[in-house]
């Protein structure tokens, strides 16, 4: 199944994303996040071509309703894709070259599968529950380092974070660098691939981190909530993550967070 959906997302990435890039329409949701005609079509395809080749699994899409996306978890018998069809919607409208399609299946109430391809890089980012991890097809691997957390880079997305929180990290960082790049999915692929070494998110949707979670855990990374549960449910509602690519730095992160989370 992998082989197919990951050629699947190549070519829709490659022929309805790319020709569009900064030539869209934008339009806002009732939440005033941004959606253009790019994420429209390509839902619209994925859909499609999705239901076509395994008609059993249910769909679930960000630019879905949310009675639509309840009624797919709902009806889950034979599993239910996850599909975030443009993650980075902001950098895309803008011309920046961070973005990508992300689709997840969960099975069982557990993810089995996660592909997510990024069009600019032509990377293709895969795995599968229990088997690892690949970017175009060679396997990734996170090897434990040697660096203290005031040596490593961060991706930290400061805008969702408690306030308290928010202001220790931006005046008295414990990291060395800090980024944040603007698409969940594909950060969570980033660190898989060992692009930095901290991450930190305080409020993700599913179909944003269903499948670079998987990708990023299968190459061997740590990650929890803010609050120390397991970052995936199957669930609809946002989800904070601390993560980290080995242990002794997941431990480390989430000791220096711990108070501010706290004090929240």
């Amino acid at each position: 199944m992998l082989n197919p959906l990951g050629a699947l997302l190549r070519d829709a990435g490659r022929q309805l994303l790319l020709p569009r890039l900064n030539r869209v329409s934008r339009d806002y949701k009732a939440d005033g996040s941004l959606v253009t005609g790019a994420d429209l079509a390509l839902q619209d395809h994925l859909l499609r071509e999705l239901n076509h080749r395994w008609p059993d699994i249910s769909l679930l899409s960000e630019e879905m309703s949310e009675a639509e996306r309840r009624r797919a978890l709902d009806n889950a018998a034979h599993g239910v894709w996850v599909l975030d069809p443009l993650d980075g919607t902001t950098n895309f409208a803008s011309g920046i070259p961070y973005f990508c399609i992300s689709v997840a299946l969960i099975r069982h109430r557990e993810l089995e599968l996660g592909v997510v391809y990024d069009p600019n890089r032509d990377e293709l980012f895969t795995a599968e529950r229990g088997r690892g991890a690949e970017l175009n097809g060679e396997s990734l691997c996170l090897i434990p380092s040697d660096l203290a957390l005031r040596q490593v880079a961060a991706i930290v997305d400061l805008k969702r974070l408690p306030s308290a929180m928010a202001t220790h990290l931006a005046t008295a960082p414990p990291y060395c660098s800090q980024r944040s790049f603007g698409s969940v999915a594909l950060d969570w692929c980033w660190l898989a691939a060992g692009r930095g070494q901290l991450y930190l998110h305080g409020g993700m949707n599913l179909w944003d981190y269903a499948a670079g979670l998987l990708i990023f855990q299968e190459s061997g990374g740590h990650a929890s909530t803010l609050d120390g549960e397991a970052v995936f449910l199957p669930r609809l509602e946002k989800r904070s993550a601390v993560a980290a690519v080995d242990r002794h730095l997941f431990d480390a992160w989430r000791r220096g967070l711990a108070e501010y989370h706290q004090g929240a």
